[in-house]
């Protein structure tokens, strides 16, 4: 695997899953968040290297797909709102993306199918999105848990 980067929007819930399990394995993070470092729980935290974008949460969005080599997307049962969007900028600007339903695979398929993603794409730049927390509680720790899997050697 070849990931160097994990990049996200910031928000609760898979953003900061994928910041948080990229900080612990010792993977460079970074992304764009909305002016202000908008979320829904108040300003994004600073330890958050994320660079702030004039706009919303869409301009940030689109920004982050342009920026990476390719796009995970995790949602639960169905895709909706800002993860609905983030494809839609994927299939939008020709950018590879998987999505993976955590509802519906368990960790250890997931895991496989992301790494194969990132084999046969060449990602070193990973773009992580899903919903935030108030829309999927259980967003943070399956995205937290997968991507530790992922980063850990020999997992």
């Amino acid at each position: 695997m070849t990931l160097t980067r994990m990049v996200s929007g910031g928000q609760t819930g898979v953003d900061r899953a994928a910041l948080d399990a990229a900080m612990a394995a010792g993977v460079a993070v970074g992304g764009w968040c909305p002016q202000g470092r908008r979320a829904e729980d108040g300003p994004i935290p600073r330890r958050y290297p994320l660079r702030e974008l004039a706009g919303g949460y869409l301009q940030r969005t689109r920004q982050n797909v342009i920026d990476s080599d390719g796009t995970l997307i995790l949602y639960f049962d169905r895709l909706s709102g800002g993860t609905e969007q983030t494809l839609v900028f994927c299939l939008q600007r020709h950018r590879p993306y998987v999505l993976i339903d955590g509802q519906d695979l368990g960790l250890p398929q997931a895991v496989a199918k992301v790494r194969r993603f990132l084999e046969r794409e060449s990602i070193a730049v990973l773009n992580v999105a899903g919903p935030r927390h108030s829309t999927a509680p259980q967003a943070y720790a399956y995205a937290h848990a997968l991507l530790e899997r992922l980063l850990s050697p020999g997992r």
